[in-house]
Formats: C-alpha cells, sequence, structure tokens
C-alpha cells in the first residue's frame, strides 16, 4: 500500500502539471482587458507601467513559469510563514491579483476559513445523516421509511441550491425570523455566546449543502447495501448463527462502503463548486464568492488559482478513494 501511496503521488505530478497548462492556455484564451477597470483619468504612460508591473507585457510562457513556480514553491513557503510565524517568503516576489493588487494566496487564505465552517460542517452532517438513512433504507425495504426517505432525498437532489436557498431564506429567516439570512463573516468564536452566534447564521447554508450531500450519498449507500444483502456470505453468515446486527454492520456494511468511499471522496472537490451558488445566495465571503467576482473582474490570475485548487482536490482525493479501497477490502491489493 505504501509503494502504490508513493507511485501515486509521483504519477500525480505531471497529471497536475497538464491540467495546469490546460487552465493557464484556456484562460489567456478568454477575451476581456484587465486594465479596463482602471479609471480613464489614468495617464496612458501610467497604465503601461502597471501593465508591465502585472506581468502583461511578458511572453505566455514566461508567465506560466512564473505561476508554475508561485503555486507549488513560493505559496507553500507562505503556508509555513502563516503556521510557524517564519520569513521564508520575505522579500520574495508573489503573483497579485490584478483585482485588488495583492497576493492572490493571501486573498485566498483569507477566505478560505469562510468557506470551511460552511462546506466543511454541511459535508460532516451530510454524511452522518446519509448513511444511516441509506442503510436502514436498504435494510428495510419498500417500508413506509424507505419510500419517505426516497421521495425526500429525490426532491433535495433535484432542486438546485439558487432556488432551495432562496426558499429555506424565505421560510425560516423572513417568515418565522428564527436564522438571519445573511452570513457575517467578520463574526470572530471567541467564547461559547459567540460559538452559538456561529452555528446560528451557518444553519442555512449548511441545511442546504446537507440536503444535496444527503441525497447523493443516502441513494448510493442504499444500492450498495441492496446488492450485498442478498450475496451468498450473507446467508451464510446469517446460518453460522451470528446476529442479524452483526450481519449488516460488519459484514453487509463493510463490503457496501466500497463504492460509496468514491462517492464521498470525490464529493468533496464537488461540494466546493457547490458552494459557490450557496456563497452567493448567503453572502458567504469565501472561494466560492471568490471566483465569481474574479471571473466578473477578469482576474485570471486569480481564476487560474481557484480553478487550478479544484483541479489539484479531485486528484488528491481520487488517491484517497484508493488507499480507502485496500483498507475496507482486504482482498484489494496494489502491490
Amino acid at each position: 500500500m505504501l509503494t502504490f501511496t508513493i507511485r501515486r503521488l509521483i504519477l500525480a505530478i505531471p497529471t497536475l502539471l497538464f491540467i495546469s497548462l490546460v487552465i493557464f492556455l484556456l484562460l489567456q484564451l478568454a477575451p476581456g482587458d484587465p486594465m479596463a477597470q482602471v479609471p480613464l483619468t489614468v495617464p496612458p504612460e501610467v497604465k503601461e507601467k502597471m501593465r508591465q508591473a502585472l506581468g502583461l507585457g511578458q511572453p505566455v510562457y514566461v508567465q506560466y513559469w512564473k505561476w508554475i513556480v508561485q503555486f507549488f514553491w513560493i505559496e507553500p513557503q507562505v503556508l509555513i510563514d502563516n503556521i510557524f510565524g517564519t520569513s521564508l517568503t520575505e522579500g520574495k516576489l508573489r503573483v497579485i491579483s490584478w483585482q485588488t493588487r495583492s497576493p492572490v494566496m493571501d486573498i485566498v487564505y483569507q477566505r478560505l476559513p469562510q468557506t470551511l465552517w460552511v462546506v466543511g460542517v454541511a459535508y460532516l452532517v451530510g454524511i452522518l445523516i446519509a448513511l444511516p438513512i441509506g442503510i436502514y433504507s436498504a435494510y428495510r425495504q419498500y417500508s413506509v421509511f424507505d419510500n419517505a426517505g426516497t421521495f425526500v432525498t429525490m426532491v433535495g437532489f433535484s432542486v438546485p441550491p439558487f432556488f432551495s436557498g432562496v426558499l429555506v431564506i424565505v421560510i425560516f429567516a423572513v417568515n418565522l425570523g428564527w436564522f438571519p439570512s445573511i452570513y457575517d463573516t467578520t463574526h470572530k468564536v471567541t467564547d461559547w455566546a459567540s460559538f452559538k452566534v456561529q452555528l446560528n447564521q451557518m444553519f442555512l447554508p449548511v441545511m442546504v449543502l446537507a440536503l444535496q450531500i444527503t441525497s447523493q450519498i443516502s441513494r448510493f449507500m442504499r444500492a450498495s447495501m441492496l446488492d450485498n444483502l442478498n450475496q451468498d456470505y450473507v446467508r451464510t453468515a446469517r446460518a453460522k448463527g451470528l446476529s442479524e446486527w452483526t450481519v449488516v454492520m460488519t459484514h453487509v456494511l463493510r463490503n457496501s462502503m466500497i463504492p460509496v468511499v468514491t462517492v464521498i471522496a470525490l464529493g468533496i472537490p464537488s461540494i466546493f463548486g457547490g458552494a459557490i451558488i450557496t456563497e452567493q445566495v448567503f453572502k458567504v465571503n469565501g472561494i466560492g464568492q471568490l471566483l465569481i467576482t474574479s471571473i466578473q473582474a477578469n482576474d485570471l490570475p486569480m481564476v487560474q488559482t481557484l480553478t487550478f485548487i479544484f483541479a489539484v482536490l479531485i486528484v488528491l482525493f481520487n488517491l484517497v478513494a484508493d488507499v480507502l479501497y485496500g483498507i475496507l477490502d482486504p482482498r484489494i491489493r496494489y502491490d
């Protein structure tokens, strides 16, 4: 397993480089001039100096190389500096956002905690709800619980977040007044009272995202459990006198989790994409909203970085899913 993991990590390097090249070239072809938002009162010679300072006058391959070095070498050092208080990147050039004139990754680091608060909690809540629902629905197939769960999950999976987000705002924020409709990104958790305020403002966006996550994972869990409940090894385990809890929760569940792991692992990057809409609806100042505003402002360095971060997450969690396969099923061997 260790050899397989190391080999996959090595193979991920050319994969990510190819993805980064495709992203960079596609965004270079995007129409629009990043200097278009500069006021008309700025003299032409000043605009030209700004263009050179932003790297717009350099060849494409030079811009790409600088961006790659920045992402893989300088920005990890920035993260180390932020965590341990070191000064590894002092005096080094940084990729600058055309929109804010600030280092790109500094802005991402500022926005990322807000997204993790909402997306991370929503994904955890969605998994904790989806797995029991899928297991019990399969075990009690065609029962009232199974039919009700199927209806709710189909609705949750079909309704887009821009509709469900507005719907819960109208019901719970406007009519009932239970929760705020706008997420306060300036709020800081310092004590129990501020933590309760944080949970209160997180409830609506987390509920919208968790509904989609629960709908998808519970359906996969139910289908996988149904495939395994009728297998010969289940009848053999019951014939040996094992309790129903042991048969279902030990033997059936472990084998059923193998395809579900793929959905859970690969769903983590995709839920960040879903959070783009949710963050817009609830005004969460996260990386999803940052991506939308960067696209609107034609901020290519920011769009390239955020898009590539999503690609890195997909490659990373593909590896995580493969490793979990070997842990869940001893028959799977990679070495």
